[in-house]
């Protein structure tokens, strides 16, 4: 068995990264904008107006999310049921993918606010939900740079157990180190 040197203790923590930085701020000023929106729309239509939106945004989302959750059920026993030969030979022909934008678009409609319902729409409407898939899965699959423990690390460890998902646990034994017998200490008398 082979073990390696353990790396010494970085003197300074490591840097956070940009994203890591500046998602909070980013969130904290979508809610401020959320809000400031949904009071100028309370002060052109009314506050029963907006009240109505919300609802139907939450009661539309959620059956978007039902719809589409249903389709990927149906997939996957279809996938189960078909032996996976089909999928095996074309995985594109299975159609599982489709059902991450619908996904994305009915939590985004779930979300109280005027900017999520249109971002909501955008990921609903196909032509602009697979440019954001693209654009999303680019990003996410950069080469740039992968720190361990940041999110496209954990998405290209996804990705690379994608054509089967088989993952063998296990660890790495040089067979060319001559293997040491075992120590033969004396027994400790008192």
């Amino acid at each position: 068995m082979t073990f390696g040197a353990t790396p010494t203790p970085s003197p300074r923590p490591p840097r956070r990264s940009r994203a890591r930085r500046f998602i909070p701020l980013c969130v904290a000023a979508w809610l401020v904008l959320e809000i400031w929106l949904l009071t100028l729309v309370a002060d052109a239509a009314g506050g029963w107006t907006v009240f109505l939106l919300l609802v139907a945004g939450v009661i539309v989302g959620g059956y978007v999310i039902k719809r589409a959750g249903r389709r990927a059920w149906k997939n996957l026993t279809e996938t189960l049921q078909a032996g996976q030969q089909e999928a095996a030979k074309d995985p594109a022909a299975s159609g599982s993918g489709g059902n991450t934008m619908p996904m994305l678009g009915g939590l985004l409609l779930m979300l109280p606010g005027m900017i999520s319902d249109v971002l909501g729409l955008l990921c609903l409407f196909p032509p602009t939900g697979k440019l954001i898939q693209r654009r999303a899965e680019k990003l996410l699959t950069r080469q740039a740079r992968y720190t361990p423990g940041s999110l496209g690390d954990a998405f290209q460890q996804a990705r690379m157990h994608q054509p089967d998902g088989k993952v063998v646990q296990g660890e790495v034994i040089h067979d060319d180190e001559p293997q040491q017998p075992p120590r033969q200490d004396p027994p400790l008398t008192r």
